[in-house]
């Protein structure tokens, strides 16, 4: 007979949240790599006699394991190669301080501010700073073998090796990612097209085809920006990626109509996803499309028209294609335009004195009190005070929690396993576990990782099981420190971003209602603004994830404002599905009625902005009886009730 927990024992919400893990497809190819990667220069290391340059090998292929994240080729270069280099002249440099007592610490500490200040230019820099930062700190605190310049030449060999592995099927996979993510955005949109009259899986499957455009354009679009001139390939995908932007727009005026499309309709979107997939450019058969009768149905059959023949054009003029998102700057100017933002950025500075706050404290008090591998202090602070990896509190809680299940299964390895040859189908087993657990959260991502490195340090300085306890208190240390020195001593590192970011998002909707319906608005400029806006609601929606994980009040606070969130999505909806109507027939509204929509948003961001607590009031909107811009007057009602300000 099941027995309900008693109400105290019941664990709280921020923390299953926390503890539950992400769903997420194996990666094989990633897995396979990581077995080969970190396995093969253990072998070759004891086949030479030199285990520890092997097991350095090893360390550097760990780090380009972790970040093998890119789908396309050309991404995967700058995702691995680039963060190797950060990390060979931190080795170099943690080499060169080793056993210097203070110097030791200012110069960690001071890489710790470099670190912490690239990290939060973008994906490529928050891997390059954190290796930096890691290999400086094992530099620092292990004597390591050979010449200074060993190390390091054998750690970004470990790495580069990842890259080599990661790179076998690119003559044979040209371009397939970029096609399979212009794809997979295509069967969102089917998937949305087919739910339009559900209210509730339409909402879940609008976020979902938000973000597959946003991985779609970014994966292409930083393709290009390696290579800036517009390839034939990359020309179609981007044609492809914009030609689907009406049918996305049409989708909210079928859903408020509330009549479900027919499902012809969202199989002609699958059938130009597989042609895509596969490259194909010849005549497409769809499946037949029944005569339009209303203004939704007259929108979605001409976008839909209008998609399959910009699918089954061979060739693209590139200067007819805009990007959405705007066009990329060539990589040099964005590189000066990133170091500049870093050196003038109050966030980068607050960002970066925080890490070295807490890693110059890390590293005096383990120069002044005897911790076994003390550098173990410093690399859990690391990885906990990441700015873009979530939450402080939820990772220390994750790393401490992490830690611990990976100790279990590495005192069975270092109590069971002869050091020798066993290592390399030992590590041939773990080595998989870290792609195929990081994707399920920080905390199953440490338990992969923990074993890995006890197996490693092992090799290195022949400890066995007494690494397991220093492991454990050093981690804690860290987290301790993370906890107080990174966390509670910041406030706004505890207090929920969600509202301001809403504030903002509102203010951009009313300029998006008021460009909506002018008649000298430039459609790409459109476009390009609704998709701005709904990836602004995309990463509101991360952040009100993300301050959940958090413990009372900040979660709870969190939680107030998701109806907002909600709201402000149903408004961007409703606005796109008018000005779909109108374009399809319907009677424009008057300059007076948009001015009326547009002052009570901004009316809106302003009491979003400046309150506390929200407390619903009375909003009046009245308009035409009839009028197309209805639906979004009550969408503007429905949010002022839900959240104004008293």
């Amino acid at each position: 007979m099941s027995r309900e927990f008693p109400i105290g024992l019941t664990p709280p919400d921020w923390l299953v949240r926390n503890l539950q893990p992400h769903p997420a497809p194996l990666n094989r190819s990633a897995m396979a790599r990581a077995a080969l990667a970190m396995s093969l220069p253990l072998a070759i290391g004891l086949a030479a006699g030199q285990p520890t340059y092997g097991a350095l090998a090893s360390m550097g292929a760990l780090s380009g394991v972790i970040s093998d994240t890119a789908d396309a080729y050309r991404m995967r270069i700058l995702n691995i190669a680039v963060p190797q280099l950060f990390g060979a002249v931190g080795v170099t440099v943690g080499s060169l301080v080793y056993g210097h007592g203070w110097y030791a610490v200012a110069a960690v500490t001071g890489i710790a501010l470099l670190s912490g200040m690239i990290s939060t230019i973008g994906a490529v820099s928050s891997v390059s700073g954190l290796l930096l930062l890691l290999n400086t700190v094992i530099g620092a605190g292990l004597p390591l073998p050979g010449p200074w310049w060993l190390p390091a030449a054998l750690m970004a060999g470990g790495g580069l090796l990842v890259l080599a592995l990661a790179l076998l099927a690119w003559p044979l996979r040209a371009g397939v990612p970029e096609r399979e993510s212009v794809g997979a955005a295509y069967r969102k949109v089917a998937d949305l097209l087919a739910a339009c009259a559900d209210p509730d899986r339409y909402t879940t499957i609008r976020v979902e085809v938000t973000q597959s455009l946003n991985q779609a354009y970014d994966l292409i679009l930083a393709h290009r920006a390696r290579h800036h001139g517009r390839g034939r390939e990359l020309t179609r995908l981007l044609a492809q990626l914009n030609a689907i932007t009406p049918v996305v727009e049409a989708a909210p005026a079928v859903h408020l109509a509330g009549r479900p499309l027919p499902p012809e309709v969202p199989e002609a979107v699958r059938h130009l996803a597989e042609a895509i997939e596969t490259g194909y450019t010849g005549p497409i058969a769809l499946p037949h499309l029944p005569t339009p009768t209303t203004e939704t149905a007259r929108a979605v059959d001409h976008a839909l028209r209008h998609t399959a023949e910009v699918v089954t054009t061979p060739d693209v003029d590139p200067r007819g294609i805009d990007d959405r998102l705007g066009r990329p700057a060539t990589l040099s100017i964005r590189t000066a335009r990133a170091a500049r933002n870093v050196v003038l950025s109050a966030n980068s500075w607050r960002y970066g004195l925080r890490l070295a706050l807490c890693i110059g404290i890390a590293q005096a008090l383990v120069s002044l009190i005897p911790v076994p591998r003390s550098y173990w202090v410093a690399l859990t602070i690391t990885f906990v005070l990441k700015p873009d990896f979530g939450s402080v509190f939820s990772r220390a809680l994750l790393r401490a929690l992490g830690t611990v299940a990976g100790l279990v299964i590495a005192a069975a390895v270092l109590a069971e396993v002869p050091p020798g040859w066993w290592d390399v189908p030992v590590m041939l087993v773990l080595a998989p576990l870290i792609p195929a657990l990081t994707p399920r959260g920080y905390g199953y991502q440490t338990a992969a990782i923990t074993p890995v490195i006890l197996l490693l340090s092992n090799i290195l300085n022949h400890k066995g099981t007494a690494l397991l306890l220093p492991r454990l208190l050093d981690s804690l240390m860290g987290c301790a420190i993370a906890l107080i020195a990174g966390y509670l001593l910041w406030p706004e590192s505890w207090h929920t971003r969600v509202g301001d970011r809403l504030a903002d998002a509102v203010a951009n909707t009313a300029v998006y209602v008021d460009a909506a319906f002018g008649a000298d608005t430039d459609p790409a400029a459109r476009a390009r603004m609704r998709r701005r806006l709904y990836r602004d609601l995309s990463t509101i929606r991360t952040e009100f994830q993300r301050a959940l994980t958090e413990p009372p009040p900040t979660g709870r606070r969190a939680a107030a404002w998701w109806p907002l969130v909600v709201a402000v999505e149903r408004i961007v909806d409703a606005t796109t599905a008018a000005r779909v109507r109108v374009k399809h027939g319907a009677r424009p509204p008057s300059m007076g009625e948009i001015s009326q929509v547009v002052l009570q948003l901004r009316e809106l961001s302003d009491g979003v902005r400046e309150a506390e607590t929200l407390v619903a009031v009375r909003t009046d909107l009245t308009g035409p009886p009839g009028s197309v811009l209805e639906p979004l007057r009550q969408e503007v009602a429905a949010a002022r009730a839900i959240a104004s300000p008293h």
